[in-house]
């Protein structure tokens, strides 16, 4: 167990390299913050060291044979926290993704072009609540280890496959396995209750202020909206996915 105690410590200085994603994709190593999230790292065998205030303590029942752990100041912990209320404890983790079988009756939900970290976060969770297999995060999306994407996700990246990738490859795939790949559009489509729940799908979500690009709409099977009763021009698109998500599951 090491003791650090300053903010010009060389390790200190490692560890806020992990707060851009340049440093994240050059080590893949990313940081997580707060109890339950190190927890959820711990139980997925994810840790390489953690970070503990002092004057907190672990948990009794983490499990954390052959992990560095290293105490700090609650000036250490100030510069590498991100939040304005912080718990005390760190834990930087390696990149870990869970395999999926898309020939297993699989369902995806996939982003274009989402940037909003929270709500990418709020859908990776949301989509492990509603018992999904993955979710692709396409290009121009916002980065999966970013750490607001880390806490509005809550740890379910950790139980859920998450990837970024090409969302026309992935398309491709899924339709080439026989799966209905529903996209998302107010024009042009229609209302997700004319469409019967199904075993398997892929969901594609779009950006929070274009929608899904004219690109990917052209190569789904439909596309899918949500009436709007109220005055409001559109959902949040966390909100829609969620709505989505457990209407098309059958």
């Amino acid at each position: 167990m090491e003791h650090i105690q300053s903010t010009k410590n060389a390790r200190v200085k490692e560890w806020k390299k992990l707060f851009s994603k340049k440093g994240r994709d050059k080590s893949d190593l990313y940081i997580i913050e707060g109890f339950h999230l190190v927890e959820e790292a711990l139980k997925n065998q994810a840790v390489k060291e953690i970070m503990i205030e002092e004057d907190r303590e672990l948990p009794d029942d983490l499990i954390i044979e052959n992990i560095r752990i290293n105490t700090i100041t609650s000036e250490v912990s100030k510069t590498i926290s991100e939040t304005e209320t912080t718990q005390g404890i760190f834990a930087v983790c390696h990149k870990k993704q869970l395999e999926i079988d898309i020939s297993s009756h699989p369902r995806l939900l996939l982003l274009d072009r989402v940037q909003d970290p929270g709500n990418i976060g709020t859908m990776i969770r949301t989509a492990e609540a509603a018992g999904m297999d993955a979710v692709i995060l396409g290009e121009g999306s916002g980065d999966l280890y970013n750490s607001k994407v880390i806490r509005s996700a809550q740890g379910s990246h950790f139980h859920i496959h998450v990837e970024s990738g090409n969302l026309h490859e992935w398309i491709d795939k899924l339709k080439a396995a026989n799966l209905p790949v529903f996209g998302t559009a107010l024009e042009n489509g229609v209302s997700y209750e004319a469409v019967d729940p199904v075993k398997s799908f892929a969901l594609i979500v779009g950006n929070e202020g274009s929608g899904i690009s004219q690109e990917i709409l052209e190569k789904t099977d439909k596309n899918l909206y949500i009436p709007i009763y109220g005055k409001s021009e559109s959902l949040n698109v966390a909100i829609a996915a969620g709505i989505l998500l457990y209407y098309l599951r059958k």
